[in-house]
Formats: C-alpha cells, structure tokens, sequence
C-alpha cells in the first residue's frame, strides 16, 4: 500500500449516481491516501465538504479528460497513482488508462484488457450502491488498504457545508418561508426510461390539494427545467435555482420531499430529509433512495393515484422530524 501515491475515483456522470457512489467515496478517503475525484464540473460543489486531495473536471470527451488526468498527475508529481473507475464505460477506462493512471473497474464494455485490475460483478441483484461498494471493497482488499466494512452504511452521509446551509437559508428567507414550513415537490425528471416518461402526471393535481388544505408548496427546478417545472406544478412557488449542495441542505429544511424517481430523490436521501419518491417505469429495488427516511410509492408497472399520495404526504405532514 505504501508503494500508491494517489488514488484516482472516477464517479458516475449523472447526479443521482454521485449521490449513491458516496460510501465508496467514504471508503476511499478512509485508506488515508490522497483521494483525486474525477468527475463532472457540478459535483465540485456537490462534494466540497469531503477533504479530496484534488478534483479533475470531466467533460465526456475523452481526449480532453484524459489530458485533464494527465496534467494533473504531473502536476502533482504522482508517480504511482492508481484509478478506480465506478462507470462500466470503455471510455473512462481510456481516459485513466492513457493519462498514466493504471486502473480497477467492472470488467464490461469490453474494456477488460485495459484495466490492470478487472473485476466480475456481483452474481446478486445488487442496489447500485452495494454494486458500487462491492466493487471499491474487492479493489481496495487487492491493493493491500485496510479492508472497509463489507456493507454499506445504511445512509448516503452527504457532507454538507456551512455554505450550502447558508445559500439554502438565504434562499428561504428571501421567499419568506422558515424550516420546516413548505413542501418541497420537484415534478420534473430529464430523458426517459425504456422510452417512457419518467414524471408522475399528478403533480398539478397533487399541489392543488395540498394548498385548499393551507400547505405552502415549493419547487426548486435547476434552469433547464424550470418550463417543464412551472408546466407539470403551475401553483407552487418557484425558488431561483440553487448548486446542488444549497439544494441538498434545502431538501432537509423541507417538511417532506415529493419527487419522481430522479436525482432530486438521491440528493434528498443523501443529504437525510423526509421524502416520498414516486415510482411508475423504474425499478425502485434498483435505484430507489438509499435511505431510512424515505418513502417509496409505485412500482416499475405502474404509478400510484393522486389520492394515495395524498394520503401520504398528510400523514407524514402530520408526524414530526
């Protein structure tokens, strides 16, 4: 173990992933080594409050990332760095691989002659953050390091900073709301799933409700989704978009989170609100929030009823933190 001068974590590309991938980032940090993430531009914010060694921006093209890796590792004068690839792609693989950096990954996509340490998958139906975990605890085990826990923690455990606190803080005060006094919904989720829609159609139904019954119904969309947000909720009050980690910390000053599953339901498992995810393409057992406060309502085949969700928001509105 001595012999590693870095280790190197490329994290998924989507946010929800990032948010699932957290305790192998935890596992990581806990070998002692300095700990490079390489990973796209918004998950800087995201993870300013772990205590990385550096973080190198992926933009999807590999012969910018790799030159990114490359330069870096240079920089830092990292003669015997290693990688840990958390995305199955052939690409990710490319990019450690010819900027110096020999790697351990899934063996998938054909990329099993470039990683130095390719790894069978799992043969059990995995959650992805056990799939994740698994991975990091058999590379970490092949590197020598101290071996981490065999399980996951049952929480993501996002890091959130005083800042993220104080943006959220600014945010609500500037709308006049206070913690705790608003329902914060997030009716929108990007691309699709098998070719199906990933958004509940009921939001608009749902927000309604929850206003004749004196609620205070919020929604945060990022810019790209603020149409779609005001189309899917046109009564909530629409907060100016926040960087993911002011976000997070907003999802745990809520009452209670009602989202699709997307990753708005991740950032609120990680950062441990109360919410109600809605599941009705996706498979929950799969990619549901990885977290004891949550609440899964759906199923892969089929949404739930504006009057069961109903049901339970009113019942979790009415219990306390």
């Amino acid at each position: 173990m001595n012999s590693i001068s870095a280790i190197y974590l490329r994290l998924p590309n989507w946010i929800g992933d990032v948010c699932m991938s957290l305790p192998s980032l935890e596992a990581v940090l806990a070998t002692g080594l300095p700990v490079i993430v390489c990973a796209r531009g918004w998950a800087r914010d995201l993870l300013s409050g772990y205590e990385l060694s550096g973080f190198v921006e992926m933009t999807g093209r590999w012969r910018k990332d790799r030159a990114a890796v490359h330069a870096f590792r240079k920089k830092a004068g990292h003669a015997h760095p290693r990688g840990l690839l958390l995305p199955d792609s052939l690409s990710s693989a490319m990019v450690f691989s010819f900027a110096g950096v020999p790697s351990a990954g899934y063996r998938d996509d054909g990329r099993s002659l470039i990683l130095r340490w390719p790894v069978a998958k799992s043969t059990e139906s995995l959650h992805a953050v056990e799939s994740w975990y698994h991975l990091t605890v058999q590379v970490l085990k092949r590197w020598g390091c101290a071996a981490p826990p065999s399980r996951p923690p049952r929480e993501l455990g996002l890091r959130l900073t005083p800042r993220h606190h104080a943006d959220a803080m600014q945010t609500l005060e500037s709308a006049g709301l206070q913690e705790g006094s608003f329902v914060l919904v997030a009716p929108t989720a990007t691309g699709l799933h098998k070719g199906k829609v990933k958004v509940w159609p009921h939001f608009d139904t749902l927000v309604r409700r929850l206003q004749a019954e004196g609620h205070t119904v919020v929604m945060c969309p990022p810019p790209a989704e603020v149409e779609a947000a005001l189309g899917n909720a046109p009564t909530a009050i629409c907060l100016p978009p926040l960087k993911l980690g002011a976000f997070a910390t907003l999802t745990q000053l809520a009452g209670l989170v009602v989202c699709n599953d997307s990753g708005v339901s991740h950032l609120a498992a990680a950062a441990g609100a109360r919410q109600i995810t809605l599941f009705g393409v996706t498979d929950r057992e799969r990619t549901g929030p990885w977290s004891g406060h949550a609440t899964c309502m759906g199923s892969a085949r089929a949404w739930p009823t504006a009057d069961e969700v109903e049901h339970h928001v009113s019942t979790l509105l009415q219990t306390q933190h």
